[in-house]
Order: C-alpha cells, then structure tokens, then sequence
C-alpha cells in the first residue's frame, strides 16, 4: 500500500512541475546528459504585416462631417481679385461718394485693396448697397437644411488704429 501510495505521489509531483512551469510562461529547462540544463531556443517574432487602408470610393473616416461639400472655404480653387474673396475675409476701409453714389474700398487678407459698387460680386456673395457708414453685403447661404437662400451681412466702416471715430466725424 505504500508503494502504490509513493508512486501515485511521484506521478503527481512528475505531472505538476511542467504544469506550474507552463503557468509562468517560461518552459522548464530540458536537462542534458550530463545533467545540466538546457536552454531552449527563444522564439522567433511574427514578421510585421505591412497594412494600407483602400477606401473604394468610401468618404475618409478622419475628415470632419461638419463641414458640408458645397462650402466655399473648401474648394480648392478661387478666381483671383474680388471674385475670388470671401465676404468673411474683406474689411471696409473707406467709403467715398462720387458722382453716381457711393462707392468703397475693400481690404483683402493680403492687403491688396479693392474698390467696389452695389451689384458687384464677391465669391460667396455680392454688394448689395452702400451707405454712409456701412456696405451691406447679401451672401448665398449653402445649408441645404436653411429655409433663408441669402442673408444680408452689414459691415460699418472702422478707423485704422481701433479708438473709434475721430472727433467732428
């Protein structure tokens, strides 16, 4: 009885060390003839996949969804001169009257200067009047959800240096 008893605990202890070995990740050395162990040869690494994204007429995942198509801001391309300028862009410099009424001069971003009328157009609008102090500008709104097509946008004169207008103006 206790040989069967010493043997069922070697077969056990035989059968736990591989296992408890296993559990820790690290195979158990394998020992040599001469008794020493062996270390096993370290796997190699999976070569890394090289992976590309086809979209398949698919829209790009990482561009914004709040900015719609028919935006004028995102064309590419502009007509240059004052066709090309967005009413956003544009600052009232002065306002002259001539003969025919009042005319004004726009600032672009690069600082060219532009002299327009009512009825000239703009790239995302055109003039719709101006007046003393302010040029009103009537801009093509591109929301396909907004009942209102055009909106006026008034835009005053403003002095160069920001104080206000100058005394007896």
């Amino acid at each position: 009885m206790t040989r069967t008893l010493l043997c069922l605990s070697l077969m056990v202890s035989a059968h736990a060390v591989p296992a408890a070995a296993q559990s820790s990740g690290t195979p158990p050395p394998a020992p040599s003839a001469s008794g020493a162990p062996v270390e096993a040869p370290k796997p190699s690494q999976p070569p890394e996949a090289s992976w590309s994204y086809d979209p398949e007429d698919r829209r790009d995942p990482f561009l914004s969804l709040l900015g719609r198509g028919n935006d004028p801001r995102m064309t590419a391309t502009r007509p240059t001169g004052l066709a090309g300028l967005l009413i956003a862009e544009v600052v009232v410099k002065g306002i002259v009257r001539d003969r025919d009424g009042f005319i004004a001069m726009l600032q672009s971003p690069d600082n060219k200067t532009y002299i327009v009328r009512p009825g000239d157009r703009l790239f995302d609008g055109s003039v719709k009047s101006i007046v003393q102090d302010k040029v009103v500008f009537s801009q093509d709104v591109n929301d396909p959800l907004s009942l209102v097509k055009q909106r006026e946008v008034p835009k005053a004169v403003r002095p160069s240096d920001g104080r206000g207008a100058p005394p007896g103006f």
